[in-house]
């Protein structure tokens, strides 16, 4: 399954160094190629340079916080995207839902949640097309 995983692209977009090395570990270490972006700005120039199969997006982020890159987010781009934020309020996850996230996962998280949630989404997406 690792091979299969290393043709899988994964952007990991927050602010925090911190979290895109945990994350990126997580994933690499799942076989996953995994693409980081520090800023929503980063992240929206990062979805331009080739095929992405998920988008991991922190919410709290200067200038184009999570929000803001869901409504940036061109119409004809249709990648996944899984919230990842330490905003645990129903509101917050409601706005992302309704912005075009696909699911939400508060922090602190753990690895194997992470995965199963990246797992479940990306075979109903590989279903899907």
């Amino acid at each position: 399954m690792t091979n299969e995983n290393s043709q899988i692209r994964i952007l990991v977009v927050d602010d925090e160094q911190l979290v895109r090395t945990l994350v990126g570990k997580i994933l690499g270490d799942a076989g996953y190629t995994v693409v980081e972006a520090a800023s929503g700005k980063e992240a929206l120039e990062k979805i331009k340079e080739g095929p992405l199969a998920l988008i991991i997006l922190d919410i709290l982020m200067p200038q184009i916080d999570g929000y803001m890159f869901l409504e940036l987010m061109p119409d004809n781009i249709n990648i996944p995207v899984i919230m990842l934020s330490g905003l645990s309020e129903p509101s917050g996850k409601v706005t992302s839902f309704n912005l075009g996230a696909d699911d939400y996962i508060t922090k602190p998280f753990s690895a194997g949640e992470l995965l199963a949630r990246i797992q479940a989404k990306l075979r109903r997406t590989k279903s899907s097309s």
